[in-house]
């Protein structure tokens, strides 16, 4: 294992993240029936909050309370009890990626793991300790509680601080998203691998050191 440390982004590349599901589960909670075209409708603002919050243009709280802000005031509840019952949702419904408890088991004798994540403190915890990976990571850096989000070099400078500074040459960052995860391990001087099952180009001026369709043929290309 040439590695010590492999991180991890968490939605989508260690666990299943199906924000519409989600959002119909928490809506039928307050009595709706969530539709397609009322997830278009969100994901036309939620969309550019996530690219301005991985930007440093507006704080998480900021964004948990604008995409939420118009059915708040429809349901006459905060937008702050709305995003707590989506996270809460998005906890009932996750499950692991096809692979990944596979690969966190073997890899767990061999190296030490950690989670970067811009996703939202109420669900991290949670979300592991009900599919039984509490105990896998040694790091669990939230972009939340650090004030920065990938790719944001310092959030990584702040997960090798907690990592008790490894060499940089021996960490590896895994995730699916080549603007936060991949450009984010670039620009903080470690090895990257895009997951990327669709197969999609890299983005211009983006080179992982490795691509993976799947989290199977990841576990394969570590141990080969």
């Amino acid at each position: 294992m040439k590695y010590q440390w492999i991180l991890f982004d968490a939605d989508e590349t260690l666990f299943h993240f199906n924000a519409f599901e989600g959002l119909r589960l928490m809506f039928s909670r307050y009595g709706i029936d969530f539709s397609p075209q009322d997830f278009e409708t969100y994901q036309e603002v939620n969309k550019p909050l996530w690219v301005d919050y991985q930007d440093g243009v507006i704080s998480a709280k900021e964004l948990q309370h604008i995409r939420f802000q118009s059915w708040a005031e429809r349901l006459n509840v905060t937008t702050q009890a709305m995003n707590s019952a989506f996270l809460d949702a998005m906890a009932d419904i996750c499950t692991p990626l096809p692979g990944a408890k596979t690969l966190l088991d073997n890899l767990k004798a061999h190296c030490q793991l950690g989670i970067i994540t811009n996703g939202f403190t109420d669900l991290q915890q949670i979300r592991l300790e009900r599919n039984g990976l509490q105990d896998h990571f040694s790091a669990l850096i939230i972009s939340e509680q650090v004030g920065v989000a990938k790719p944001d070099r310092r959030i990584f400078e702040h997960a090798f601080s907690e990592m008790g500074q490894p060499d940089k040459a021996q960490i590896l960052m895994v995730g699916d998203n080549p603007h936060s995860d991949i450009l984010g391990g670039l620009n903080a001087g470690i090895d990257t691998c895009w997951l990327n099952p669709e197969g999609l180009p890299a983005p211009e001026g983006i080179q992982p050191h490795f691509q993976v369709a799947s989290l199977n043929e990841l576990n394969t290309l570590l141990f080969a």
